[in-house]
């Protein structure tokens, strides 16, 4: 019986241990078979490429929050600098007030030195505040302005020189803008007229400016375009005058003496009294004497000189009554300013763009001198160092220069596209032409502005000087940079991005379409006319966006070729013969790059580079918009063959 029991035993015993041993093989081949599905399943993913897709979309999405991120500061920061702010007056431990405009707070860490400047009580309890917050302060950064009369511009103010108690808002803290100098922070005190004191209290200083301003600026606008365009005729009568004497004196060659003794003469005429004309004829005489009278042409020259310069002097006499009329006029209009620290300026009506009572304003007076600001920013002349002021010389540049070098470019990189694509055959010359305007896609932008520096400006324009305007050497006309000349340089920097563009788009365009018109009896020309470039232009559209966009923001280039930090004179005016390629001209890139480094104070021109680079990207956008809705138009023509 015990055998038998034992014997059952065993077997019990052996069929467990099948019975795990099976169960563990199974368990293992599952876990095989787990692990062979999920690498079937990693393979396969990899294989369909649905990783890439993941860090491709990633990637991608990084690139638009960036973007987005940028165009965020950007936008904020550009869209609020003209909103006008509350004025501040503080009052620092020792009773210095201080007044002005809350430019931005930060958090710093304090120095032994400023800490150990400061009285034994008041240190310590700044230690104290300074222990509790990471040895952190807070700051303030003021706008305090006035710099005609306190040398600067801004003031650090840390919280534990002030008293945060004595913090107030003055109800008659006046901003005021001003032609020079800058803004002005003070409160109005009395009101002159004709050197009469006329309201001595700030309500009634206040009314007679609103009551005097807008007329007095108007004369001040009469003025300037007196100075402009009056004035600006009346030189050119004088200048054109003597390069047409200076014309026939090339040509006529009178001795170099009787020249020399007539600009004598001409000098004295223009500015010196009688006792010198007299002497300068009497001299001129014996010049005549000694080596004789120039040619009957160049005499002949001499007196219609004289006359033009008789009618400009008049026109001068003229001008300069009617300005200093008009200066009489305004200076009988002028306001009293305090300070905050008690000093005394007086303003001249003449010369005070904009000013308000900072404190006083409503959200609809607020947004009127914000819309203000804007119209000024957007048709005015810049003033102060480009700091204040508007930005419409540098508009109309970097429209013009965007447009001609579009129409420089178009042609130019299509019709080396075609040839490339439709005429030429393939071999070692075409490759390395391939090859080097793939090259020229990566050549640094300052490389193209001293090529053209060199070679459009010292070679080609001083050639033009030298045939056409000799009368003005050694003056150049040409032989400087323009914006003609940097129109060149840029289209030759975009061209390769539009013969790439225009290849591919060629490229694009069906054979079969091409062998349909050979068979319809058309030429390689008419083919090329009426079959491919209609279907390839919506591709050459997308080379010109890139190309405009391009071209539109480079500066390096144009510091050598013509981009200057104020032009006087637009390309374009009223003035015969209207477009003037030879003239300097104002660009947005440049102008932010003026404000940002060569700023006489960067605290001031920071908002204005927000601004500037704001209205830079909304004019590259308009020009890109423009472009791609003409790109669309054609598409939806030749819809069944886009590029």
């Amino acid at each position: 019986m015990s055998l038998d029991m034992n014997d059952k035993g065993s077997r019990s015993s052996s069929d467990s241990t099948k019975v795990n041993t099976v169960q563990d093989s199974n368990v293992s081949t599952n876990s095989v078979s787990r692990r062979r599905r999920q690498s079937k399943a990693i393979n396969s993913h990899m294989a369909q490429g649905e990783a890439w897709v993941w860090l491709t979309g990633g990637a991608l999405s990084l690139a638009i929050f960036m973007i987005l991120g940028l165009l965020g500061i950007v936008l904020y920061n550009g869209s609020v600098t003209f909103w006008p702010g509350p004025v501040y007056a503080f009052q620092d431990h020792d009773g210095q007030p201080y007044m002005g405009e809350m430019f931005r707070q930060e958090r710093f860490t304090p120095s032994e030195t400023l800490l150990n400047n400061l009285p034994d009580a008041q240190r310590n309890v700044v230690q104290a505040k300074l222990d509790e917050d990471d040895g952190l302060a807070n700051r303030i950064l003021l706008r305090t302005a006035n710099f005609d009369l306190t040398g600067t511009h801004f003031t650090w103010l840390n919280e534990f020189d002030i008293e945060r108690d004595q913090e107030a808002q003055p109800t008659w803290a006046i901003v005021v803008e001003r032609m020079t100098w800058g803004r002005f922070y003070g409160m109005p005190e009395a009101f002159e007229v004709g050197g009469d004191i006329v309201a001595d209290t700030p309500e009634s200083v206040w009314e007679r400016f609103e009551q005097y301003h807008a007329e007095v600026r108007r004369l001040w606008h009469e003025r300037r375009s007196l100075e402009i365009h009056a004035l600006g005729r009346a030189n050119r009568i004088l200048e054109n005058a003597r390069l047409e004497l200076r014309r026939v004196a090339l040509q006529e060659n009178p001795p170099v003496t009787w020249v020399a003794a007539f600009d004598n003469l001409n000098r004295f005429r223009a500015g010196g009294t009688e006792t010198e004309i007299a002497e300068a004829r009497e001299a001129l005489r014996r010049v005549e004497a000694e080596v004789g009278r120039p040619t009957d042409t160049y005499m002949e020259a001499v007196d219609v000189f004289f006359e033009e310069q008789r009618m400009g002097q008049a026109l001068f006499q003229e001008i300069n009554e009617q300005i200093f009329a008009l200066n009489q006029e305004m200076d009988q209009y002028k306001i009293h300013m305090g300070t905050v620290d008690g000093q005394q300026k007086v303003l001249s009506l003449a010369e005070v763009v904009r000013a308000y009572p900072a404190n006083q304003l409503g959200f609809f007076e607020k947004c009127q001198v914000y819309l203000s600001r804007w119209w000024e920013f957007l048709r005015a002349d810049p003033r102060e160092a480009n700091s204040e002021g508007g930005v419409f010389p540098a508009i109309f540049g970097t429209v013009t220069m965007t447009l001609i070098m579009s129409l420089l470019v178009a042609p130019f990189g299509v019709l080396a596209a075609l040839y490339l694509r439709e005429y030429a055959k393939a071999g070692l010359i075409v490759s390395a032409v391939r090859v080097a305007v793939n090259n020229l896609a990566g050549v640094p932008s300052i490389v193209f502005g001293v090529f053209g520096l060199g070679f459009f400006c010292y070679i080609i324009g001083a050639g033009i000087d030298e045939i056409f305007f000799q009368a003005k050497l050694p003056n150049p006309t040409f032989g400087k940079g323009g914006i003609m000349w940097a129109s060149f340089t840029l289209a030759l920097l975009t061209l390769p991005v539009v013969i790439v563009a225009t290849e591919e788009a060629l490229a694009a365009v069906p054979s079969s379409m091409r062998q349909g018109s050979y068979a319809c009896g058309a030429s390689k020309w008419q083919t090329i006319y009426r079959i491919v470039l209609p279907r390839a232009m919506p591709g050459i559209m997308t080379g010109m966006i890139l190309a405009m966009a391009r071209g539109a923001g480079e500066v390096a280039p144009l510091m050598l070729v013509g981009a200057v930090k104020l032009a006087p004179e637009l390309p374009i005016d009223r003035v015969f013969p209207f477009i003037h390629p030879d003239r300097s001209f104002m660009h947005l890139g440049f102008h932010i790059y003026d404000l940002g480094f060569q700023s006489q104070n960067s605290e001031a021109a920071k908002p204005m580079v927000f601004t500037t680079t704001l209205l830079l990207i909304l004019l590259i956008a308009t020009l890109n918009i423009f472009a791609i809705a003409l790109r669309s138009r054609m598409r939806r023509r030749f819809v069944a063959n886009q590029f």
